[in-house]
């Protein structure tokens, strides 16, 4: 069996004073889904930054591709192969669809993902090509965002809130394409408040309250009580 992707041990996250995760300890493996849920302010987000480089980590945290990726910056992590689609989209504004999704190439990576296949995956792209990205749905702007990473060509990507405040028919359309994404072997790490969806997309689950681990296993073998047990923190 092949080592993990990711691996993060013991990680801690702080914002001045604050401190959002506490001794954190996971690992996704190649060509696995793996979910992350959590009630608000569980500490979802801050993990995805941090193993996106956006926050600084202590050495020997978080693990990328067998190397140790914990002081890198954003941009030196995506160089290595993994990409982000943050939530709320964060598009450019001032930038058509074309080039938000240009700028994800900018990394340089070989891999099956360019233009021509991300509009195959989502089509509407490319009628809305020459557009201003936020002239776009809500909808439209997170297949946008989802291209832009693809156009990285990572290993591992992150979807933060991949479904938050759109419409369940986008919703469904767009875990529609989930497995086109994977089926080039690429991992995933799926954040989502929708518990069913995000146990009907992975293989595994981690669930975080109060920035702890307070539930890992099979998505097809945790029951609803050991969630709401984990979820809400109740003993």
């Amino acid at each position: 069996m092949s080592d993990p992707i990711l691996k993060v041990h013991g990680l801690e996250a702080f914002y001045d004073d604050f401190q959002a995760l506490y001794g954190i300890d996971m690992h996704v493996d190649r060509g696995e889904v793996l979910a992350i849920i959590g009630a608000n302010g569980a500490g979802k987000t801050t993990l995805m930054r941090s193993i996106s480089g956006l926050m600084q980590n202590g050495a020997g945290q978080v693990h990328f591709g067998g190397q140790d990726i914990s002081a890198r910056r954003a941009d030196e992590v995506a160089l290595r192969g993994l990409a982000m689609v943050p939530e709320g989209r964060q598009l450019f504004p001032s930038l058509s669809v074309w080039e938000n999704l240009m700028i994800g190439a900018q990394v340089g990576r070989k891999g099956p993902w360019n233009l021509d296949t991300v509009c195959e995956l989502f089509p509407i792209l490319k009628e809305r090509a020459d557009q201003a990205s936020t002239s776009l749905s809500g909808g439209q702007q997170q297949m946008v965002a989802i291209g832009r990473a693809l156009m990285a060509n990572p290993d591992l990507i992150l979807f933060d809130e991949i479904s938050l405040g759109l419409a369940p028919i986008i919703i469904r359309d767009i875990y529609a394409a989930l497995p086109s994404i994977i089926g080039e072997g690429m991992s995933a790490i799926i954040v989502e408040q929708d518990i069913g969806q995000a146990l009907a997309v992975s293989g595994r689950v981690y669930c975080l309250q109060e920035g702890r681990v307070s539930l890992e296993g099979s998505s097809d073998r945790v029951s609803r009580e050991e969630i709401s047990r984990a979820y809400f923190g109740i003993e």
